[in-house]
């Protein structure tokens, strides 16, 4: 179908037939629109839906995924400041390091389902950016830090401000595309927390070398550059960011109707509005603590990663500046691979098995790390690290998403799977602290893992046994299409979710 035939299509919707007095045959009217707005959705021939999405994806990804690089960058920045020098300049002893590094997470948890509540009942393009100016602010006068009390409180008002964005930026792209395409898209998202992992080393190894200027040092440099580089990009989120495909003045209209339909079929007409009842089923459903237990088990590598990698590497022997140059590689490693898995896990349909199989990928990185004595393999092992475990955090998120049912509560959904997991992030903080093999960290890394593959094989089964139960009672009750808007409010209760 040709972007001419599908304009015609959506055209000869729009034309209602009218009796001798003038008044609207409402009914029929209804009808073919359904049958028209149908037949428009079959008749888009693969080459045409490739070409809006690729469009949606041009319009939507750079800018959110630029938005979560400066997320990542500035709560992970801390350890480049530490290697560059915050140590002992703030006399950070003992376990004092890892407690400003664990505070982060105590009220970016907590904050996250609030937060996309918030967003469902304001606009995305409003609520993204005023979080950003304040956790911008926060990041900037992070500068100014000049003790352990200080930096401590800096980084619990971090935690609280950043909270919005990566559940929320998620929930978003749930709005705009299809479960059958949301891996990929979140993978690319995903992908800009190892960008600003990498570039976050090389940019800490060139503001070091402002030590001195202005009388601040260069660890204090990293956070008020970096901080001045978000609240620049919030100004431009203000007028950047698109809401809903409803209101996306970049669609054509007839793109628009077909975006709209696609998403409507997609979810099996369930309610779109927000009701405290779907906030509920959320916080009851026993599947939700299941994907966020599979989450923690994937996270405290994650963030094991971004908050020590740079000191492993100089425990291995290098000097603090080839450390910060060195953690480099093993991001851009898992850049590559996050996109490589998000687009091959929407291409055969499948999330747990991508999820097994990284965890496995990265459990033989940190067998490495654990064992290996010389520097080459441990190295080797960090980069396996990266490798498989950044991918399937788009991908679980992907799969958490897809199995909510009816918007908001897919928005709950994704808030407490991230919430919650992001709790493991106050392990991440406190398990490397026996250098310089780290034997302690990389134990109890391994043990999450093989928790969160244990559990996505459950999630697995169990996903599958809950399909044709629903497939059974469609079939013994004669349920079809036709009745979906009976189930509009039961979310993926409804028999005729999948």
């Amino acid at each position: 179908m040709t972007s001419h035939s599908f304009n015609q299509s959506f055209l000869s919707i729009c034309t209602i037939s009218q009796d001798g007095t003038g008044s609207l045959h409402k009914a029929s009217f209804e009808t073919n629109f359904r049958i028209e707005e149908k037949q428009i959705v079959e008749e888009l021939n693969p080459g045409e839906r490739a070409r809006v999405l690729r469009k949606l994806d041009w319009h939507l990804l750079p800018f959110v995924s630029l938005l979560y690089m400066l997320s990542f960058l500035d709560r992970a920045n801390v350890g480049n400041a530490k290697v560059a020098g915050m140590s002992q300049d703030l006399h950070l002893i003992g376990y004092r390091y890892n407690i400003a590094a664990a505070v982060f997470f105590i009220l970016y948890s907590f904050a996250e389902v609030p937060s996309n509540i918030a967003l469902k009942l304001f606009r995305p393009s409003r609520w993204i950016p005023v979080i950003m100016v304040a956790w911008g602010l926060v990041m900037t006068l992070m500068c100014l830090v000049n003790s352990f009390r200080s930096l401590v409180i800096a980084r619990l008002f971090l935690g609280l401000t950043e909270a919005g964005l990566f559940p929320g930026v998620t929930y978003y792209i749930s709005l705009w595309y299809p479960r059958s395409e949301q891996s990929k898209r979140i993978a690319i998202f995903f992908s800009a927390a190892t960008v600003a992992g990498a570039f976050g080393g090389l940019l800490a190894y060139g503001i070091e070398q402002m030590e001195g200027v202005g009388g601040l040092h260069g660890w204090q440099w990293i956070f008020c550059l970096e901080g001045i580089a978000t609240l620049l990009v919030a100004f431009l989120a203000f007028f950047f960011m698109h809401d809903y495909p409803e209101t996306a003045k970049f669609l054509t209209e007839p793109e628009r109707a077909y975006v709209i339909n696609m998403l409507k079929q997609d979810a099996n007409n369930l309610a779109t509005h927000y009701d405290i009842r779907f906030v509920l089923q959320a916080m009851k459903d026993y599947k939700t603590y299941i994907q966020a237990l599979i989450y923690i088990g994937l996270l405290v590598p994650v963030y094991a990663i971004a908050l020590f990698t740079p000191t492993i590497i100089k425990e291995l022997g290098y000097s603090a500046t080839n450390a910060q140059l060195l953690s480099v590689p093993p991001f851009i490693a898992g850049c590559i691979s996050t996109i490589i898995v998000g687009v091959c896990s929407d291409k055969y349909g499948l999330r747990g098995p991508f999820i097994v199989g990284g965890a496995f990928v990265s459990i033989v990185g940190y067998f490495l790390l654990y064992w290996g004595g010389r520097t080459g393999i441990s190295y080797t092992g960090t980069c396996l690290a990266a490798i498989g475990v950044y991918p399937t955090i788009a991908v679980d998120l992907a799969w958490a998403g897809s199995n909510a049912g009816g918007d908001s509560k897919r928005g709950v959904v994704i808030a407490m799977v991230i919430g919650l997991g992001n709790l493991g992030g106050i392990c991440s903080s406190f398990i490397y602290i026996d250098p310089p093999n780290f034997h302690i960290g990389h134990g109890t890394i391994i043990g999450f893992l093989f928790l969160s593959i244990s559990l996505s094989l459950f999630s697995m089964w169990n996903y599958d046994r809950l399909n044709k139960k629903k497939e059974a009672q469609c079939h013994a009750g004669g349920i079809t299409d036709s009745r979906r808007d009976e189930f509009k409010d039961m979310g993926d209760a409804s028999p005729l979710f999948r």
